[in-house]
């Protein structure tokens, strides 16, 4: 009984938090949350104990529930994760990629360049990164790769896509499709790994600045 009524409490919170409409750091009130769902606290708890385990929520002594907050270091250590994930699936996806996949790839690029806000930025890149692996043939690799940009969620994303701007990875975008059109495969991967370790750096650096 509770599970099922901690279900819907548990998906709109999770929606928010990966949309970036809860920010990192914000307070998770169960009082409030039960009352806007018409519920006890007991599956408010539930829902929030279910967003701790993937590392969505965390639970502070004399603090509550609160959205979590990554360091710089966690960011920059998730965003290594990503160069050895995406390499792979990029290694992978080449073979398999056909004319179609290659189009379809240059349309999203060129509508990608008339983009002129950061949030549309972020989600154009994440769908031209999903559109390089997917071809890989290998669904276990996706999902963690899917897992690993939920772990980061959209706020994180956008702060990736504010470090950088539009110039630098939309012409690495470019030169990757080039070398993966080419069956460059070693070249294709080797752009990726810069185009995300530049991506690293930025935020690094942006990070430090305080933004």
């Amino acid at each position: 009984m509770t599970s099922s009524a901690a279900d819907p409490i548990y998906e709109d919170v999770r929606t928010q938090i990966l949309s970036g409409e809860i920010k990192p750091g914000s307070p998770l009130r169960q009082d409030e949350i039960a009352k806007r769902f018409g519920v006890s606290k007991i599956p408010v708890r539930e829902a929030l104990r279910r967003l701790e385990v993937e590392n969505l929520v965390t639970f502070e002594k004399n603090k509550g529930a609160t959205v979590r907050q990554y360091s710089e270091r966690e960011i920059l250590q998730l965003l290594d994760i990503r160069v050895a994930l995406e390499c792979r699936a990029l290694e992978l996806a080449i073979p398999n990629m056909i004319d179609s996949d290659f189009r379809d790839m240059r349309e999203l690029l060129v509508d990608y360049a008339q983009r002129t806000e950061a949030k549309e930025w972020s989600a154009m890149n994440a769908r031209f990164h999903h559109m390089l692996y997917e071809p890989c043939g290998n669904p276990p690799l996706l999902g963690m790769i899917n897992d690993l940009q939920d772990r980061l969620g959209q706020y994180l994303r956008l702060l990736v896509s504010t470090a950088s701007g539009l110039e630098r990875p939309m012409r690495e975008h470019d030169a990757i499709l080039d070398a993966c059109e080419q069956q460059d495969i070693e070249g294709a991967v080797q752009t990726l790994r810069q185009h995300i370790e530049a991506s690293q750096k930025e935020v690094a650096a942006f990070l430090r600045r305080g933004a």
